[in-house]
């Protein structure tokens, strides 16, 4: 008689990923840097933009702040939609269209022409984040190389960070201010070409009819947040108040319509029982405040540099690119460390190691703390960042990716807005308290003095003389006292989520 074997059936593991989906990584990849130079690139050309265009006050905040508003807005939209609608064809309408925006931004005849084409780009900017991050999952099955490719697509995020002062400095030293925005097309168009070729269509196998009402709460949500946290920036009390309560009534609008469609055997525009999962609520926290953090250290160092210190914005640039690089590094190395220390341990020690960057924000003493605070604010995200957006994709089912991805992005928005509006108004406020204003400077320039380094500094030399100094000089001490400030603000926060993490999954 032969044998029988009795040895328990081995559960089989995951496919693991091949040449072509490395490949395909690539392709992801430059979506995520283009739109992280987007954020940072723009800065540098906003006076060559003031001088061709002459916006108003109004129109040049527009001109800055469209973007990130209508990208926080629809991120969850369209997270769902590629669900429905296949993530390659939403990540296909996203790079075509943000092409042809760019180009047209480029040649922009006046302020408002320009507001609606960035306005335009937040839109087609929304179609390509949670299409990238949906796919990455589909691409890569295997826990392990998710990892690392989470790793290798998240620099995308430090590499534009870096790249985009250092390539604005040199684009606006060579060409029109156009030209900070027509970088983007030839990446766009080998986009178009390379991603039918390396990448597969996925969407959700069920999906029902997109829920509109849904989508007019979950973007009322998201911009009257927005709005609100700006207009505490910019010190309006009532209208911030107004705002983040119209904002608290949609959101609660928003989960309240989620959980009925989901009783009534519905789709709702976003699966709100993912939050239901404590991995998946304390890795969204943690991934907003990452990028707090990261964006409100560019908000400080970028203007001492340039203002105190008085480099030049490429010179400026090229001292942020270590912090960027070791960003990048961290997050690859993130993915290996994971394999031996959990969540609940990486996560935190990264976002104390980004609040010990803080620290040294707090003792700013020259250019060397600057890059010092930077490289370890970098470490300190690009640990936790790979981490939190692995955590955010996994406790996810397939089917919800890209749902899962729109909120990953969500609170990147969010946590880049908050670390400029909530650490720029901390700032200002120390700033303007502190600045001691020479008498003979007269009321009204003391009232615009007060208001920013930059404009402290633009008075100072137009007065000129010893007063003109003596105003630059308390305008310095004071921007200085006001980033100690802030930086303790940003240090709290950071250790206080860190707690969070360590408490929240202290039992798993």
């Amino acid at each position: 008689m032969s044998a029988v074997s009795l040895s328990a059936p081995t559960r089989s593991s995951p496919p693991r990923a091949g040449r072509r989906e490395w490949f395909g990584l690539a392709v992801l990849f430059l979506p995520t840097l283009l739109v992280a130079v987007d954020n940072t690139v723009l800065s540098f050309a906003l006076p060559a933009i003031s001088a061709a265009l002459a916006p108003g006050a109004t129109e040049l905040l527009w001109i800055v702040d469209v973007y990130p508003l209508a990208l926080a807005g629809l991120l969850v939209t369209m997270g769902t939609l590629g669900d429905r609608i296949g993530r390659r064809r939403l990540l296909l309408i996203g790079v075509a269209g943000f092409g042809a925006v760019s180009a047209a931004a480029a040649f922009a005849t006046g302020a408002a022409h320009l507001v609606a084409a960035r306005a335009l780009l937040g839109v087609f900017g929304a179609m390509l984040m949670p299409s990238t991050l949906a796919l990455l999952r589909t691409l890569f099955v295997d826990r392990t190389q998710r990892r690392l490719a989470l790793a290798i697509w998240a620099t995308g995020f430090a590499a534009g960070a870096a790249l985009g002062p250092v390539l604005g400095g040199v684009l606006l030293e060579h060409a029109w201010w156009g030209s900070v925005f027509l970088v983007n097309v030839p990446v766009m168009v080998a986009l178009l070409v390379l991603a039918p070729l390396l990448l597969q269509e996925s969407r959700a196998a069920a999906a029902g009819r997109l829920d509109l009402l849904g989508l007019v709460l979950s973007m009322m949500t998201m911009i009257a947040f927005v709005l609100g946290v700006k207009a505490f920036g910019s010190s309006d009390v009532p209208l911030a108040l107004a705002l983040l309560v119209v904002a608290a009534v949609a959101g609660w609008a928003f989960v309240a319509r989620a959980r009925a469609r989901l009783r009534a055997g519905r789709e709702p525009l976003l699966d709100v029982e993912l939050f239901a999962a404590p991995l998946f609520r304390v890795a969204a926290l943690a991934n907003a405040t990452t990028m707090f953090a990261y964006t409100g250290l560019l908000f400080l160092l970028t203007q001492y540099l340039q203002l105190v210190a008085g480099l030049s914005p490429l010179h400026a640039g090229l001292l942020l690119v270590p912090g960027s690089i070791v960003t990048m590094v961290a997050g690859v190395g993130a993915a290996r460390l994971a394999r031996y220390a959990p969540f609940r341990v990486l996560v935190p020690v990264g976002l104390l190691l980004a609040a010990s960057g803080y620290v040294v924000v707090l003792l700013l003493d020259g250019v060397g703390a600057a890059v010092a605070a930077s490289v370890l604010i970098g470490a300190g995200i690009g640990l936790s960042e790979t981490l939190t957006n692995d955590a955010i994709l996994a406790s996810a089912p397939p089917q919800r990716a890209g749902s899962a991805s729109a909120v990953s992005e969500t609170a990147y928005e969010v946590g880049a807005v908050l670390g400029t509006a909530v650490l720029g108004s901390v700032l200002g406020a120390a700033y303007a308290r502190t600045l001691d204003v020479p008498t003979s400077i007269g009321p009204v320039f003391a009232v615009e003095a007060r208001k920013t380094l930059s404009g402290a500094v633009a008075l100072g030399d137009r007065v000129g003389g010893l007063e003109g100094q003596r105003l630059v000089d308390a305008a310095t001490a004071a921007f200085v006292h006001g980033s100690a400030v802030a930086s303790v603000v940003a240090a709290v926060a950071l250790v206080g989520v860190a707690a969070t993490v360590v408490v929240g999954l202290r039992r798993r």
